[in-house]
């Protein structure tokens, strides 16, 4: 099963942790300091909250992304993507909101960061820091609760 991911830098991960619990009725997958997500059922959604971290403002979209099941599928979407014409950034087993994933990323014309992931297995991060493996060649800004702006999730 696929799902589409929405990103949300937030400004208070409680609060924000409290609403998208009522507004979909089901607690957070996982919950980690400056970050939780969501795996909806209905409408079939995973839903990242990232805590502002320096220069990200709450209440603004993060990134977008397709959650997929295999390696294989994110290979596939990598390579139709390309096939396409659009410019794209692979990364192989990055470590990433507190999961290993294999993943590619690319961007809208408006610069918005799209990425079709798969979860490897799970992973334990140091607190506030969600990403411990830089690329530099994926797009930016996204997923970062640091300065850096590295992209992840």
């Amino acid at each position: 099963m696929s799902r589409v991911q929405l990103a949300l830098n937030v400004s208070d991960l409680d609060q924000a942790v409290g609403f998208y619990s009522r507004l979909f009725g089901t607690a957070p997958a996982k919950l980690r300091p400056g970050y939780a997500n969501f795996a909806i059922a209905d409408p079939p959604l995973k839903l990242v909250l990232i805590a502002g971290g320096t220069g990200e403002r709450g209440g603004t979209l993060n990134h977008l992304g397709v959650e997929v099941e295999t390696a294989a599928e994110v290979g596939a979407a990598q390579q139709r993507l390309a096939d396409q014409g659009l410019a794209t950034a692979e990364e192989q087993g990055v470590a990433c909101c507190y999961a290993r994933q294999d993943k590619v990323w690319t961007g809208d014309p408006d610069g918005v960061p799209w990425e079709v992931y798969t979860v490897l297995e799970d992973v334990e991060m140091v607190p506030g820091r969600l990403r411990t493996i830089a690329s530099s060649d994926a797009p930016e800004p996204c997923c970062s609760a640091e300065s850096d702006h590295s992209p992840c999730c």
